[in-house]
């Protein structure tokens, strides 16, 4: 069934991509893109490129392909409301919870993400309840774009555009390094820095060849990458540390900790553990008979504690996450257990 769309005045302007997006939004603009391209989608019954600008009461007529072999499915929300930290008509910072994957993983698409997450916030906003994915749903107020990732098992801010001129200009300020991250590692061992001291790995990071999906420093063949690191909180065997990414390398914070002999508590690929327990830092710590020992945390143990980054009218914004109830029982326990010793 082909769909006659009118263009609002309020949508004029936007590349006909764009403008799609907005009708479909449970379909993802790549596939939008490739439907533009096979000439199921015409302008005034004419043929046109996805960057074709579309003027007010232009008619877009779409015939989207179903039956298509790369008909996208369907992005789903997880069951918790997603908490929205920050929100402009440009952007908006989120609050993601560890466990929940930015975009749909590649083997499980059918569980839940935060991407989905974000589609139903834009979608309950905009009052807009499509009836099936090739269906048009005139009136979506914006469309979110994620400009930036975290792993699946990191918490913490995400920020988000929320049209593709708020996108292109993140994006751009991300290449530029205007946006500044930090994030908060609980990692193994006793960081050697003074109270107020700052230092900065400096190591080239590379696909690790011998184990799929790892990182590794590769001083011949890898990327520039450089972590900021200064201590946030001291315990005995463990410290908290605050760590800027300079530059944006996949893993990166994980792997330079672990470079420098300070992996994360929790992290089962650079790491030794993939849980904290309780009887591990406690002495005498006896379990329940019968129980077995519930963990303190057992993901990374790795939170996206604050993001800055510029705004369209040239200033800044600077949001916070807080540390998830994970983290702040663990630290808890810490400080009573594990009192950092005496300098």
């Amino acid at each position: 069934m082909t769909d006659h769309l009118s263009v609002p005045r309020d949508q004029q302007g936007l590349e006909l991509d764009e403008f799609l997006c907005l009708a479909y939004p449970l379909l993802n603009k790549g596939f939008i893109r490739r439907q533009v391209r096979a000439g199921r989608v015409l302008l005034d019954g004419e043929a046109a490129l996805p960057s074709k600008r579309v003027k007010s009461d232009q008619v877009v007529s779409a015939d989207i392909d179903e039956d298509a072999a790369d008909f996208p499915k369907e992005p789903l929300a997880p069951t918790l409301e997603l908490t929205v930290l920050f929100e402009d008509d440009e952007a908006l910072v989120v609050e993601k919870p560890a466990g929940l994957p930015v975009e749909p993983e590649r083997w499980e698409r059918g569980r839940a993400c935060l991407s989905g997450a974000l589609l139903e916030l834009a979608l309950k906003r905009s009052n807009v309840i499509p009836a099936a994915q090739h269906q048009a749903s005139p009136g979506m107020g914006f469309r979110p774009r994620l400009v930036h990732r975290i792993d699946k098992e990191t918490s913490g801010a995400v920020l988000v555009a929320k049209n593709i001129e708020s996108e292109r200009r993140l994006r751009s300020a991300f290449e530029e390094r205007e946006v500044h991250k930090v994030y908060l590692a609980l990692v193994e061992g006793e960081v050697p820095l003074a109270d107020g001291e700052e230092c900065i790995i400096d190591r080239p990071i590379g696909a690790d060849l011998k184990k799929s999906g790892r990182m590794c420093i590769d001083e011949k063949g890898g990327k520039p990458a450089l972590t900021r690191m200064a201590v946030e909180e001291r315990f005995a065997g463990f410290t908290l540390v605050r760590c800027g990414p300079i530059s944006g390398r996949t893993h990166q914070i994980r792997v330079h900790l672990a470079s420098e002999g300070f992996p994360l508590a929790v992290d089962k690929s650079y790491g030794r553990r993939d849980a904290l327990l309780l009887s591990e830092i406690k002495r005498k710590y006896h379990s329940k008979p019968g129980r077995a020992e519930v963990p303190l945390i057992d993901r990374l143990t790795l939170h996206a504690w604050s993001i800055d980054f510029p705004t369209a009218s040239g200033g800044r914004q600077h949001v916070r996450a807080p540390l998830p109830k994970d983290f702040v029982r663990t630290l808890k326990q810490l400080a009573k257990a594990r009192p950092p010793k005496q300098r």
